[in-house]
């Protein structure tokens, strides 16, 4: 699985950040790691210096093989909430569709044996 982090000019990036994200994604997407190809990571300060509550966003698309990409958001008051709100909400999004996608090919394979 690939990872790719990208932040604006108004978020501290660095190697420290790419590697907890990284980090965070491979602990959570573990178990997925045969169908997620990739996941792309957007960081930015919408407000920028003016502040604001909320104003981190996080943004992660997950590309499954065979599958359109999936895309969360999550709005929170500092990156690490940002970051991790949107690693349980890529998380959930690709368990619920990959069990989606099992549930429906199982289904089939049955209605297929069925007939026969």
């Amino acid at each position: 699985m690939q990872i790719q982090v990208n932040t604006d000019h108004n978020v501290k990036g660095g190697d420290l950040l790419i590697k907890h994200v990284k980090g965070l994604l491979n602990d959570s997407l573990n178990s997925f790691m045969d169908e997620v190809t990739r996941v792309e990571v957007h960081i930015s300060d919408e407000n920028g210096p003016k502040g604001g509550d909320d104003d981190l966003r996080c943004t992660m698309e997950a590309r499954i093989r065979g599958m359109k990409p999936i895309a969360v958001t999550h709005h929170d008051a500092n990156v690490d909430l940002a970051i991790a709100g949107a690693t349980d909400r890529i998380t959930r999004s690709v368990r619920k569709t990959l069990e989606k996608r099992r549930d429906t090919k199982h289904t089939q394979e049955r209605h297929h044996t069925e007939e026969e």
